[in-house]
């Protein structure tokens, strides 16, 4: 836009640490896939032993505070690893841009197909902390059976969002908009506006019509 302030020259500076620090992952990190153009900032945490469970396609972008973070208590800690069996558990499609300080735990499987659009402070778990047993702490039960999650390609996930899916499938249909502050806990069809705690629909489009119509409580139930 023109007569705007010139950039601050020490911006660049962090932008080419930050593109260092990509390169460093791409080629030391043991990644199931890393795609082109990827841009991870440096305050972003990823365990170099899980990088074999995380898929990131081309062009994502991950702005700082973003958490990768790959469960592998629930492996049996006599199992081998064998790098060419292995199937991730994290997998981000091309275009996927993450704002700050998200939060990914994956036991099992969570995935976001291509060009999601993921606001700040958001968390995807596919699993839960055991608590049943009043005798023990509860970070001594690990965690529930997992589930799966799947976001669904050009959708875009509102600030502050919590998706769970402790057993079973959570799927969120493709190009869906998710309110802020909403928690998730079931599924959702393909061109949904959901919003609440817990979710529900507020809005579907309509292809006949060409419009966004808003659901009447009666029929906002989760699918």
């Amino acid at each position: 836009m023109r007569g705007l302030p010139a950039r601050d020259p020490l911006s660049y500076i962090p932008s080419a640490i930050r593109k260092l620090h990509s390169f460093w992952l791409g080629t030391t990190y043991p990644f199931a896939r890393f795609g082109r153009n990827v841009n991870i900032h440096p305050s972003c945490s990823i365990m170099r032993e899980g990088a074999p469970f995380i898929s990131i396609g081309d062009d994502v972008y991950l702005y700082s505070g973003n958490w990768l973070n790959v469960i592998l208590d629930v492996h049996p800690r006599v199992e081998s690893f064998d790098p060419k069996t292995v199937k991730p558990k994290i997998i981000i499609g091309s275009g996927c841009n993450f704002n700050r300080n998200n939060t990914i735990a994956a036991a099992n499987y969570i995935e976001f197909e291509e060009n999601v659009l993921v606001a700040q402070s958001c968390i995807f778990l596919d699993q839960n902390h055991e608590y049943t047993d009043p005798t023990r702490p509860v970070y001594q039960q690990g965690v529930t059976s997992w589930g799966s999650i799947k976001i669904g390609r050009d959708s875009w996930i509102g600030h502050a969002c919590l998706f769970l899916c402790p057993r079973g499938e959570l799927t969120l249909g493709k190009h869906c908009v998710v309110g802020a502050n909403s928690v998730v806990r079931h599924s959702f069809p393909d061109f949904s506006v959901i919003s609440g705690n817990p979710a529900r629909l507020i809005k579907k489009y309509d292809p006949e019509r060409k419009a966004w119509l808003r659901v009447s409580d009666e029929s906002s139930g989760e699918s």
